[in-house]
C-alpha cells in the first residue's frame, strides 16, 4: 500500500481488500525444530534411510500454495534450497488481494532432501488469510507443522496452523511481539533490550523441551487493517402479498432467475433461421392495434414477454415507423450474440428517428456501443440552438458510456460529437466547458470528465483561433474564482448589511482587483453577451441568509447586464428546472401558444456557487404589502397610460401577459412538482409577467404540510377580475391547452429526466429510481384529452379553495418580518 502523510492517515480507519490491486506476498522466514529422524513409514520404504535413519538432510526448502473453498487458486511455489533452514525469502503469488475470497488459505510444507535426492515432507500447515473478524492477517506468525504430512489447504483442514491445547508462554509472548513490531505497543529502548533478553531465554528453554516443529512466516504490514468486502447476496423481496408477511409458504430461491423454459420458448419463437421469412410478415388489423398500443407506451413502461415477441416478429414491418425503434430495442435479448447481430444490422435500415428518441437510446437502459453510436448519428440532425437545449442532459449521458469508463483513450462517439460541435460554435462551447467543470468535482466521474475537458482544450488549441478561445475560458474561470472568494467573504462578515454592501463596492471600485474594468470577454452565464467590467455603484447584497451578491456588468455594446452571484447553494437543481421551463416554452410556441414565460438564465459554476440572471421585478408579497393587497393597483402604476374598462384599466397587452404567464407557470410548476411556493418566490414585472424563482423543492417535495397542487392564491384570481370574469375563464382555457400540449411531449421530458438520475440533483438523488415516475404521474397519460381537461380543472379549483396554504402563507410573512 502506498505511503501516506499523517494528515491523510487521520481520515481512514480501515481499507477494503477490494481496493488492493497488489499481488499477494508472503515471506518464509525460518524453521524451528528438529530435522533429524524420519517417519517409520518413510524409513521402511527408503533403503538408504533404513541404514542411516538419524542422518540430517543436506538441503531443505518450503512449498506453499493458495487455496479457497477446497480448491487450489495457484500453482505450488517453492523457496530456494537452503541447508541452514533459514530462508527469509519473499514469495509473490500471482493472485491480487482484491480477488481473494474470504475462505482463502495458504498451505505450507517443509521438505528435506537426503543424499538419495528424494524429498520427504518434514511437516505441513494450513493458515487462513483472514482472521475470524474478516481482517487480513499481517505481520509474523508461528505455524505448527504436522510431522510427516503436507499442508492440505482445506476449509476443514487436518493440518491447522494452531493446536487446540493451551498456548505456551512463548506463544503469548510472540503475540505481544507481533503487536510490538506493528507499532501497537509503546517502545522504550532500555526496557525493550532487557525484555528481549528474557524472551530469548524463554524461547531457548521452550525449544529444548519441546518436540514440536514450527515454521515462521511473515505477511505484509499495511497502514490500516485490511477488511474483506466479499459481496453479500441478499434474498429477493418476499413473495407474499403486502400485509401477509405471516402467511405460510415455501420460498423459492430461483423464482427471480431467468426461466430456462421461457428462454427456450423465446429462441423458438425468434428462430434465427426464419429471418428471410419475417421480412414479408405483415400484421392483421388486430395485431396492428396491439402494436400501436405498445408503441404509445411511455419510455418507462416495461414490456411483457408476449409484447416483446410481437415486436420481434414484425421487426421488419416496424422499420417504417420512427417511434418503433426504441420499443424494438427493448425486446432484444442482449445476452444472445446472434440476436444482437440481427438487431444492430436493422438499425441503419430504420427510418430516421426523432431527437427525443435518440436521447432515450443514450440513457442507462442501452449499453450496446452500436446502439449508442447510432443515437449520436441522429443527433447530427439537430442545429446548435436545439442542441443547446439538450446539452445539459447530453453531458450527463456521458456517464452511461461504458467505453469512457473502461478505456484510457477517448473513444466515445458522443464525447467526440459534443467536442466537435462545441469547437465550431463558441456559444455552445462556453456552456459545454462550464458543465464539464462542475462535473469534474464529482468523486465518481470526475476523472472521466477531466479527460474529456483535457481533450476538448487540446483539440481547441489546434484550431486557428484556438489559443485565444482557450485564454478566454481561462479568464472566465479567474473571474468566477474572484467572485466566489468575494461572495464568501461578504457572507461571513459579522456586520450589518450596509457594511457588507460598502465592502463589496469598495472591492469592485479598487482597480487593483481587476473587476472595475477588463478586456471584453463572454459572460459565462450568457456567452452571447460581451462584458467589460462591473459597475460599483449598482452592486448590492440581497436580504438572505446566504447574502447573494447583486452585480451589474457593463457590456461591450453599452448596455448593462444584472446578475446574482450566489455562494453556499447548489444551483444545479435550479439550472435543471429553468432548462425544462425553457424547453416547455419552445414546445408551446411550436403549438402557436406563447404564454409569456420568463425562463431566466442560471449557471452552476461549481457545486456550491453559480450565477443567476436578475430580472427587474418585485415579489408578490412586497407588491401586496405596498398596494393594499391589490395587484391591479401595482400594474396600473407601472402602466399609467391607461387601458380599457374590459381590462380593469390596464393596457390589453399587460392583462394578456399576466393571464398567460399565470397559466403557464401553474401548469409547469404542477408538472415538475415544484414545492415551497410562497409569495416571496413568485415575482411580477411591470409589464405583467408573473414568474417563479427558487426551485429548491421539486418532484412533489415540500417543507410545508398539505401543499396545493399549484400556487394560485385568491389575490392572483382577483387581479383577473374574479372567478366569474372572462379573464379567469381565459386563464383556465390556457391551462387546459398547455397541459394537453405538453402531454404530447411527455416522452421527451421523461427521457431528459432519465438522463439526470446520476446528476447529483438533490431532489432526484433522494429516490433516483422513482424520479422519472414522479414526473410521469403528473402527466396522467392514461387520460384522454377531455378527461385531462376535467382533471386539471379540478386541480385549479382545489388550489384556489385551499385554506391551509393561506394560513401557512401568513405564518411565512410573520417569519420574514421578524427575520428582518
Amino acid at each position: 500500500m502506498e505511503e501516506r502523510n499523517s494528515n491523510q492517515l487521520k481520515d481512514f480507519s480501515y481499507c477494503l481488500v477490494g481496493d488492493l490491486s497488489l499481488y499477494l506476498r508472503v515471506k518464509v522466514c525460518f524453521f524451528q525444530g528438529s530435522l533429524t529422524g524420519a517417519e517409520p513409514s518413510l524409513v521402511i520404504s527408503d533403503p538408504y534411510l533404513r541404514l542411516c535413519p538419524e542422518l540430517s538432510p543436506s538441503d531443505t526448502y518450503v512449498t506453499l500454495q493458495l487455496f479457497a473453498d477446497n480448491k487450489p487458486l495457484s500453482m505450488p511455489m517453492r523457496t530456494r534450497y537452503q541447508s541452514s533452514q533459514s530462508w527469509n525469502e519473499w514469495l509473490v503469488i500471482p493472485v491480487k488481494y482484491r480477488d481473494l475470497p474470504l475462505s482463502s488459505a495458504l498451505s505450507f510444507t517443509v521438505w528435506a532432501i537426503h543424499t538419495t535426492k528424494k524429498a520427504r515432507p518434514i511437516g505441513g500447515s494450513t493458515v487462513p488469510l483472514f482472521e475470524d473478524s474478516h481482517v487480513l492477517k499481517k505481520g509474523r506468525h508461528k505455524l505448527y507443522l504436522f510431522p510427516g504430512v503436507e499442508g492440505d489447504g482445506l476449509v476443514n483442514t487436518l493440518t491447522p496452523c494452531k493446536l487446540d491445547d493451551k498456548s505456551t508462554p512463548m506463544d503469548r509472548l510472540e503475540t505481544l511481539m507481533r503487536k510490538y513490531e506493528q507499532g501497537d505497543l509503546p517502545k522504550s529502548q532500555w526496557l525493550d533490550h532487557l525484555a528481549f533478553r528474557e524472551i530469548e531465554k524463554v524461547n531457548s528453554k521452550e525449544t529444548m523441551s519441546s518436540k514440536n516443529n514450527y515454521l515462521y512466516v511473515e505477511f505484509p504490514l499495511f497502514d490500516f487493517p485490511v477488511v474483506s468486502n466479499e459481496k453479500q447476496y441478499s434474498l429477493p423481496p418476499s413473495i407474499f402479498p403486502r400485509g401477509e408477511t405471516d402467511s405460510p409458504g415455501i420460498y423459492d430461491p430461483e423464482m427471480f432467475r431467468d426461466n430456462p423454459v421461457e428462454d427456450k420458448h423465446r429462441r423458438l419463437v425468434r428462430s434465427h433461421r426464419n429471418g428471410p421469412l419475417d421480412r414479408d410478415l405483415k400484421p392483421n388489423a388486430k395485431l396492428r392495434d396491439d402494436l400501436q398500443r405498445v408503441l404509445r407506451y411511455p419510455p418507462t413502461q416495461a414490456l411483457s414477454t408476449e409484447e416483446k415477441d410481437l415486436l420481434w416478429k414484425f421487426r421488419f414491418y416496424l422499420t417504417k415507423d420512427k417511434k418503433a425503434l426504441t420499443k424494438f430495442l427493448k425486446c432484444v435479448a442482449w445476452s444472445d450474440p446472434v440476436e444482437v447481430k440481427q438487431a444492430t444490422e436493422l438499425l441503419h435500415g430504420w427510418v430516421d428517428i426523432d431527437i427525443e428518441d435518440a436521447l432515450e437510446l443514450l440513457g442507462p437502459a442501452f449499453e450496446d456501443t452500436k446502439v449508442r453510436h447510432y443515437a449520436v448519428m441522429q443527433l447530427h440532425k439537430a442545429d446548435d440552438e436545439e442542441l443547446q437545449v439538450y446539452l445539459l442532459q447530453l453531458v450527463q449521458a456521458l456517464k452511461f458510456d461504458g467505453q469512457l469508463n473502461r478505456k484510457a483513450k477517448l473513444e466515445s462517439p458522443l464525447a467526440e460529437f459534443l467536442i466537435d460541435r462545441s469547437i465550431k460554435n463558441p456559444l455552445l462551447g462556453s456552456s459545454f466547458h462550464w458543465y464539464l467543470m462542475v462535473e469534474c468535482e464529482c468523486k465518481t466521474y470526475g476523472k472521466m470528465y477531466g479527460k474529456i475537458a483535457f481533450h476538448y482544450m487540446s483539440t481547441m488549441t489546434e484550431m486557428p483561433d484556438g489559443a485565444n478561445r482557450r485564454n478566454v475560458l481561462k479568464r472566465q474561470g479567474e473571474l468566477i474564482a474572484v467572485l466566489h472568494k468575494l461572495s464568501r467573504e461578504v457572507r461571513n462578515l459579522r456586520e450589518a448589511r450596509t457594511k457588507k454592501i460598502e465592502k463589496l463596492i469598495n472591492f469592485i471600485a479598487d482597480p487593483k482587483n481587476g473587476l472595475l474594468s477588463f478586456p471584453p470577454m463572454p459572460l459565462p452565464l450568457d456567452a452571447s453577451v460581451e462584458i467589460t467590467g462591473i459597475i460599483p455603484e449598482k452592486a448590492g447584497v440581497f436580504k438572505s441568509a446566504l447574502a447573494p451578491l447583486r452585480l451589474t456588468f457593463t457590456c461591450l455594446d453599452g448596455s448593462e447586464y444584472p446578475v446574482m452571484f450566489k455562494t453556499g447553494d447548489d444551483l444545479r437543481q435550479d439550472q435543471l428546472v429553468v432548462q425544462i421551463i425553457t424547453l416547455m416554452d419552445k414546445l408551446l410556441r411550436k403549438e402557436n401558444l406563447d404564454l409569456k414565460l420568463t425562463p431566466y438564465k442560471v449557471l452552476a459554476t461549481g457545486s456550491d456557487h453559480g450565477m443567476v440572471q436578475f430580472i427587474s421585478s418585485l415579489p408578490l408579497a412586497t407588491v401586496l404589502a405596498e398596494h393594499n393587497n391589490n395587484l391591479i393597483t401595482f400594474l396600473r402604476e407601472q402602466n399609467p397610460t391607461g387601458g380599457s374598462i374590459n381590462t380593469m384599466g390596464l393596457p390589453p397587452q399587460v392583462m394578456d401577459t399576466y393571464i398567460k404567464s399565470c397559466a403557464g407557470y401553474c401548469v409547469i410548476t404542477y408538472l415538475l412538482g415544484v414545492g415551497d411556493r410562497h409569495l416571496d418566490n413568485l415575482l411580477l414585472t411591470g409589464t405583467g409577467n408573473l414568474f417563479h424563482v427558487d426551485f429548491g423543492f421539486i418532484l412533489g417535495r415540500d417543507p410545508k404540510p398539505f401543499p396545493p397542487p399549484m400556487k394560485l392564491c385568491k389575490e392572483m384570481v382577483e387581479a383577473m377580475g374574479g372567478a366569474t370574469s372572462p379573464h379567469y375563464q381565459k386563464f383556465q382555457s390556457y391551462c387546459f391547452t398547455a397541459f394537453n400540449s405538453l402531454r404530447k411531449s411527455a416522452s421527451l421530458i421523461l427521457n431528459l429526466f432519465s438522463l439526470m438520475v446520476n446528476a447529483n440533483i438533490p431532489d432526484i438523488a433522494i429516490e433516483p429510481d422513482k424520479a422519472v415516475m414522479k414526473v410521469q404521474e403528473k402527466f396522467r397519460l392514461d387520460l384522454t384529452e377531455d378527461e385531462a381537461m376535467q382533471y386539471f380543472q379540478g386541480l385549479i379549483q382545489e388550489s384556489v379553495s385551499a385554506l391551509f396554504p393561506q394560513v401557512i402563507e401568513r405564518i411565512h410573512q410573520w417569519a420574514q418580518y421578524w427575520r428582518q
